[in-house]
């Protein structure tokens, strides 16, 4: 009888993989959903939008943008790690939701490390220190001062309780010493709307979402988070260069899938991720914006996120962030 239970085991086992190999042959069979958890506007939607158009056209299907904001991204983040594992359903990982969540909220609904099938990294997004113009600074070090002249007076904006944008000047309050008023929003784009109407006088974010109003001389670039200058502001020195030495605080993406999706299907999408990442189109897209393509193995993926976790629970930790 023992012996029989192991050959219907193995014989179960065996047809479960065969379903598993015959469903990742025919995918996709189907439009995809690319979830974005954030509101529309942000680097993040930005990003996926791009992608997701190069992905669609490589796969055959339609890839849908679906933007579900909430809880820093943790909402939607616990939403696709419950999906079906079939390949259907995919989501922009990022940085908050990734490596800053897990440092700030007690009870995640999914576990950045085991609830998700990584696929790649795509991006390094730099944040922009940038200033309202009425804010009497030209540079990092003018900044730094009026700050400490000023301690709680200067509002800053962002995504989110936990964004990036919150996260980023809260290292840069560590590393300088300076005390802000932290003002958080429903996504980036109401955040930046408020910027250029003056009722914040700062904030650090992602360039895509503020190199065109820098541009147009409605905000002022003070500083980049990148560890060198980028090709899309090249006269705007990075935050290291002009004042707080070895600062440096960018945004990253990656793209991922439900644990339990089959690995041809993951690696299929690696595939052709990687090949969206080398088109012309979107490697000039991104360095217009600010952003480096930054593709990887699904495991260098994984271990990014690790080395990450640890790194940002100490800014937390140090800023006295809740999630409140």
């Amino acid at each position: 009888m023992t012996t029989m239970r192991r050959l219907l085991s193995i014989a179960a086992a065996a047809l479960a993989l065969s379903g598993v190999s015959a469903r990742a042959q025919t995918w996709p069979s189907q439009n995809i959903t690319l979830v974005v958890p954030f509101t529309p506007g942000g680097s993040t939607d930005i990003l996926a939008r791009l992608l997701g158009q190069k992905l669609g056209e490589a796969l055959g299907q339609s890839v849908v943008i679906e933007s579900r904001p909430g809880a820093g991204g943790s909402l939607a983040s616990g939403q696709v790690a419950r999906a079906r594992p079939d390949g259907n359903t995919l989501i922009m990982g990022h940085i908050g939701t990734l490596s800053v969540n897990p440092g700030l909220y007690k009870d995640l609904p999914y576990d950045p490390l085991k609830s998700f099938a990584h696929i790649s990294l795509l991006a390094k997004v730099h944040n922009v220190l940038v200033a309202h113009p009425s804010l009497p600074v030209k540079n990092v070090r003018e900044f730094i001062d009026y700050a400490h002249a000023n301690p709680g007076k200067l509002n800053y904006g962002s995504g989110g309780n936990g964004s990036a944008a919150h996260i980023a000047v809260a290292a840069f309050m560590v590393a300088t010493g300076s005390d802000f008023v932290h003002v958080p929003y429903r996504g980036t784009a109401p955040m930046v709307t408020d910027l250029l109407g003056g009722q914040l006088q700062f904030t650090m974010t992602g360039a895509p979402a503020v190199l065109q109003h820098v541009a147009a001389g409605t905000l002022r670039a003070l500083g980049v988070s990148a560890e060198t200058r980028i090709a899309a502001a090249k006269d705007i020195p990075t935050i290291a260069e002009a004042g707080v030495p070895g600062f440096e605080a960018s945004q990253w993406y990656g793209i991922m899938a439900p644990a339990g999706t089959p690995r041809p299907i993951i690696d299929r999408l690696n595939v052709e991720v990687r090949k969206a990442l080398a088109s012309k189109e979107i490697v000039e897209a991104l360095e217009r914006d600010g952003a480096e393509p930054w593709a990887t193995s699904p495991e260098e993926f994984r271990a990014h996120i690790a080395k990450e976790i640890p790194r940002w629970a100490e800014v937390i930790a140090k800023a006295k962030i809740t999630s409140d």
